[in-house]
């Protein structure tokens, strides 16, 4: 079941890469599953959690992919550890999301995704269109709740 949950930020990133892609699971948590994921695929993982893997030399490594399921939610600065994770991705690479997307006001009153205390940010499909203007990226939500971000090609002269 969790498998199938994260199948719908797998799927759509795995069909993109080339065999043998090196990914980064940020925010893996106590049981990184989609890391394993990848790996069954024949892709090189690394994992990275504050809590679980905090082992920060892998945030110095380049990336093919990066995932980050269900974890900006929880980012104090999230505008900053985005960026740092856009800059570890080689050019032509995919940075993926999974976070619930707030849908206007009115529903944001009622949604119960804000009373988790461990969410201090939300973020709408406005969001990731300004990041993907500003960092001159792909953007595509092959479902509600999943971003894809790809990094653009060098121009060449």
């Amino acid at each position: 079941m969790y498998r199938q949950f994260l199948g719908r930020l797998f799927d759509p990133i795995e069909q993109r890469l080339a065999r043998r892609s090196r990914g980064l699971d940020f925010g893996s948590g106590p049981g990184p599953t989609l890391s394993l994921m990848f790996a069954e695929a024949g892709h090189s993982m690394a994992i990275y959690d504050r809590f679980y893997a905090p082992d920060p030399s892998v945030l110095e490594g380049e990336y093919t992919f990066i995932t980050a399921t269900e974890v900006v939610e929880h980012l104090q600065h999230p505008g900053e550890e985005l960026g740092r994770l856009w800059a570890r991705l080689e050019p032509g690479g995919y940075l993926g999301l999974m976070t619930q997307l707030v849908l206007d006001r009115n529903r944001f009153a009622r949604w119960r995704y804000k009373d988790d205390v461990t969410h201090i940010r939300f973020f709408s499909r406005t969001t990731f269109e300004w990041l993907a203007a500003r960092w001159r990226a792909d953007l595509q939500f092959p479902e509600k709740d999943v971003i894809i971000f790809e990094k653009p090609l060098p121009l060449s002269n």
